[in-house]
């Protein structure tokens, strides 16, 4: 079943008026110059007399043999459907042709009248197979754009949905440590057991019904880094030192939800020792169109067997900063005197 969509519809109508306008440019011009219906009507008559033949062969190359046997590489077939159809409507040639002697008007043509008569024909051949040529031309056009299109669509969605999975990589570790960290502290601090509980309630909220859309405040996202810094922070012991810091100047600025909680996760997972002094520095500044994030951390690095983290922050992040901010962001990350420096720099507009 062929279905019609509103687009064909309204392809079909600019198809029509534009041979419409072709069709009647030639009486409406005879109308206002002589202002004689009867001549306007043989004009008329005279011009779709000689367009009717290109028209029917536009119309059927547009819809009927450019789809069916063109795009589908029947070259031959395609031009043998042609010819016939040229032929077909230009039967009249032949008509005058084969019944010649039973009209006066033929029967006493010249030689030169004849090659005349031909030379007339051969050019009505020449435009109906300019007419296809212009309709395959024209369907190509719109067949190519509606491809490019299907392809952007696929690849929105497609992009959408590695979006959304990147989105979704909290660490799920993060969440049975943080429970177990504030089941610990239920017997030591109620208070802050019940802070705690109160900040996680709110992070996973935040990220569940709060970061569904491409772009999101940054009043939210700076919150959501400080909850999950404070959680983190109960994993530490007293020889750690996490420091923070957020200066935002337009609290109404968008960014991609969830984009640096990986690279905290990370800088807690690599950066604190149980044994040894550690440090963490988050930063996020945010001024005109510009966002700077950037995190210093000690150096620890954990074997394979540690799953405390991800694994995969950075790859997460920097996939992420390509897909939505491509050619807006520099990446920049070192490590010296066993401090891990990450800086990202990014220009919304």
């Amino acid at each position: 079943m062929i279905r019609v969509e509103k687009k064909d519809v309204w392809l079909f109508l600019i198809q029509a008026v534009v041979w419409g306008f072709i069709v009647l440019a030639l009486p409406m011009a005879t109308l206002l110059s002589t202002q004689d219906i009867r001549a306007t009507g043989t004009s008329l008559l005279l011009v779709w007399n000689i367009l009717w033949a290109p028209l029917t062969i536009y119309f059927v190359n547009f819809y009927l043999f450019g789809p069916h046997l063109f795009f589908r590489q029947r070259f031959g077939l395609f031009a043998l459907c042609n010819l016939v159809l040229i032929l077909c409507v230009n039967y009249g040639f032949f008509l005058l042709w084969l019944f010649r002697d039973d009209y006066p008007e033929t029967a006493q043509m010249t030689a030169d009248m004849w090659i005349g008569f031909f030379s007339s024909f051969f050019m009505f051949l020449l435009l109906d197979c300019f007419v296809a040529a212009i309709a395959i031309g024209i369907r190509h056009m719109i067949r190519t754009r509606q491809i490019r299109q299907q392809l952007n669509d696929e690849k929105a969605k497609s992009t959408e949905a590695e979006l959304a999975w990147l989105k979704s990589q909290i660490n799920p570790h993060f969440l049975f440590n943080t429970l177990n960290n504030i089941s610990s502290l239920t017997q030591i601090d109620a208070d802050a057991a019940q802070n705690a509980i109160a900040q996680l309630s709110e992070l996973l909220r935040y990220a569940l019904y709060e970061t569904n859309k491409k772009t999101v405040p940054i009043t939210g996202e700076v919150e959501f880094m400080q909850n999950y810094t404070a959680l983190m922070k109960l994993r530490c012991n007293e020889k750690a030192e996490v420091s923070s810091a957020f200066i935002i100047q337009n609290s109404e600025y968008e960014i991609a939800p969830l984009l640096f909680v990986s690279l905290i996760e990370n800088a807690f997972k690599h950066g604190v020792s149980s044994s040894r002094p550690s440090k963490i520095d988050i930063r996020l500044e945010q001024s005109g169109n510009h966002l700077v994030f950037s995190c210093d951390n000690t150096n620890y690095p954990k074997d394979d067997a540690d799953h405390s983290g991800s694994g995969i922050g950075l790859d997460n992040t920097r996939r992420r900063l390509e897909l939505m901010y491509h050619d807006r962001y520099t990446w920049e990350q070192s490590l010296h005197d066993n401090i891990y420096h990450i800086r990202i720099e990014i220009n919304s507009k």
